[in-house]
């Protein structure tokens, strides 16, 4: 038996796997599984002779369903094209973003052995007048094209785990910060740069005002609640299958605030503030604060405080060890 990750080849996918190795046969309640298949563009970098990568296009029907099979124990769907991309190309969004989805679900019911299915939310679903703390019942108001196709998937994936063709669990992911490597498409991807880069001692804008209060999870984190989605047994998360997965609640202040803690004076002066109108519509729509009551019952976990999560990117990927 298998899991499917798309995006495997990814930061989250490539991380996601290589938990996944390390907790195969002592994570209770994940799916039997001797093989990992990555589907992506690129080739997996996790080198583990349980691991392949296959390579092409998840909006392909016919390519899907050579890999998704009766051996198919779990399938995370990761790949996406992110929130500014997707403003900037449309059709491309759609056709990643909603026809890949898609592909995989009618694969995976195809396939007749419902299969475990993961499915990365965003809080970009949400948008308009909110509460202070949003509920998971709350109405989903997308103000980005992002946002509206992940508000899409996440119907699907409750629906077709209604008529029993998966088991789904669809996780509202934090902005995960601290990324390492590049910057990438996301409009949130500023979270990790206003860290990431004054650690390694260059320059970075930040493109919101600091009162922005932002949902934010450790890659670590991160890491260990899409492992437990797939371990958790469908039957204890309910008929609705979407989760707020447990997060930070912090403004941009206090995030060069716990920079400077972490880092110092000097890697705070740094960080310059140079909005961008663009980049605010995006943001500055999300909530700041989710009720994750649902998901810590079922054993989901989060940050204990965001100066432990810069602690953790720059004692993992920068080197820096100032005070």
């Amino acid at each position: 038996m298998k899991i499917i990750v798309t995006g495997g080849a990814g930061f989250l996918g490539s991380r996601v796997i290589r938990a996944l190795l390390a907790g195969a046969g002592r994570q209770d309640g994940l799916p039997g599984f001797d093989a990992i298949v990555s589907v992506d563009l690129s080739p997996c970098p996790v080198e583990d002779p349980r691991v392949a990568s296959v390579a092409g296009d998840i909006a392909d029907p016919g390519f899907v369903r050579q890999v998704v099979g009766a051996d198919t124990a779990g399938i995370y769907h990761l790949a996406a094209v992110l929130s500014g991309g997707s403003e900037a190309d449309f059709d491309l969004a759609m056709r990643v973003n909603l026809d890949g989805t898609r592909a995989l679900l009618e694969a995976a019911r195809a396939a007749g052995t419902v299969p475990r299915f993961v499915f990365t939310s965003s809080l970009a679903v949400f948008g308009g007048p909110m509460p202070k703390v949003v509920p998971e019942s709350l109405a989903t108001m997308p103000a980005s094209t992002y946002g509206a196709q992940k508000a899409i998937g996440e119907l699907l994936v409750n629906d077709y785990s209604r008529k029993g063709f998966v088991d789904g669990r669809v996780c509202r992911l934090p902005t995960i910060s601290v990324r390492p490597g590049r910057p990438n498409s996301a409009a949130s991807s500023f979270a990790s740069g206003i860290i990431r880069e004054p650690l390694a001692g260059i320059p970075a804008d930040c493109p919101v005002p600091l009162d922005t209060r932002m949902w934010l999870s450790s890659p670590g984190a991160a890491v260990a609640n899409l492992v437990h989605a797939m371990a958790v047994e469908g039957g204890r998360i309910g008929p609705w299958r979407t989760l707020n997965l447990p997060g930070l609640c912090v403004t941009v202040g206090e995030m060069l605030a716990s920079l400077e803690r972490v880092g110092g004076s000097g890697a705070r002066a740094l960080v310059r503030e140079a909005p961008d109108r663009r980049i605010m519509d995006i943001v500055c729509s999300w909530p700041g604060a989710f009720d994750t009551s649902r998901a810590a019952a079922l054993g989901f976990v989060g940050d204990s405080d965001f100066d432990s999560v810069v602690r953790q990117y720059r004692d993992e990927f920068s080197g820096v060890r100032t005070a």
